[in-house]
């Protein structure tokens, strides 16, 4: 069965990643946690007025929360349910990121899906700081779903490496269990001004050829330019519905999401971007 790990905040934007979930799980047996993580909630009004009594507080938001969760999992089953799904509820009293990545390590989740931004929704910016803290630090890989997006199924995926990563067996099997349900091409995207590979990347290009037997790979290179700018081309070109990347010490989506610039990626391409971790869990 797989497990999935949805926060929400109650917004727009939540909603529509667990609906975007649900379509892309559909035929699959699946578990999902709605998440609401509320110690902001808490200590927000609590430091702007001491006398509020902590405990107290912390009881009401807490209640509160759960009677969102329990109204939102009704909303969500409220149309013709999948038998091959089910739903709970997890009211966690600590930060988003914390909760995430404890639920994540307690359940063994497969995968984090969320929207790209939350309440605030600001139009200037792709990804919001939650999700890019997710992106970060969460030991899972991590879907994000922007709000402009209509399911679609994935048919074409776009993941750029540079084949130095010894990717994770687990990590690359969702990818692949994606790719059979729905026969999906995926176009590795090498950045390089070299055609030839050391052998640690053949090593690891074959280890990810062997990972995705149900896939339709095809491997190509661009010459270096702007990175973002390649894979944003790349998009265009192909017809990419499905954005795929790995993040690691030391790899271009490590170095983006720390200088902030995992923006630019999703400024014009508005589809789905899995970030697959390649981290111990």
């Amino acid at each position: 069965m797989r497990t999935i790990v949805i926060p929400t905040d109650f917004s727009e934007n939540a909603l529509h990643a667990i609906r975007y979930a649900i379509n892309l799980f559909k035929c699959e047996r699946s578990q999902f946690y709605f998440l609401h993580a509320y110690a902001d909630e808490v200590y927000g009004p609590y430091r702007l007025n001491s006398k509020i009594d902590i405990d107290t507080e912390k009881e009401k938001i807490k209640k509160e929360t759960q009677r969102r969760l329990d109204k939102l999992i009704k909303q969500v089953t409220a149309i013709p349910p999948n038998p091959k799904h089910t739903f709970k509820s997890v009211a966690s009293f600590d930060s988003l990121v914390d909760a995430v990545n404890d639920f994540v390590n307690e359940v063994n989740i497969d995968l984090v899906i969320m929207g790209t931004k939350g309440k605030t929704d600001d139009k200037k910016i792709t990804f919001g700081s939650h999700t890019v803290q997710v992106f970060k630090y969460v030991q899972c890989p991590v879907l994000a779903v922007p709000n402009e997006t209509e399911f679609e199924q994935p048919k074409k995926i776009l993941f750029p490496t540079d084949y130095m990563l010894p990717y994770k067996r687990r990590e690359l099997k969702l990818l692949d269990c994606l790719c059979m349900e729905y026969k999906s091409e995926v176009y590795c995207l090498y950045i390089s001004d070299f055609e030839n590979l050391s052998q640690r990347q053949l090593d690891n290009k074959r280890f990810l050829t062997e990972s995705l037997p149900n896939s339709y790979l095809f491997f190509e290179r661009t010459p270096v330019k702007n990175k973002v700018q390649a894979i944003k081309q790349h998009i265009k070109l192909k017809g990419i519905d499905f954005l795929v990347m790995v993040n690691s010490r030391h790899s271009f989506l490590e170095d983006m999401l720390y200088r902030s610039t995992v923006d630019e990626i999703g400024l014009t391409t508005k589809i789905p971007f899995l970030v697959m971790q390649n981290l111990p869990r």
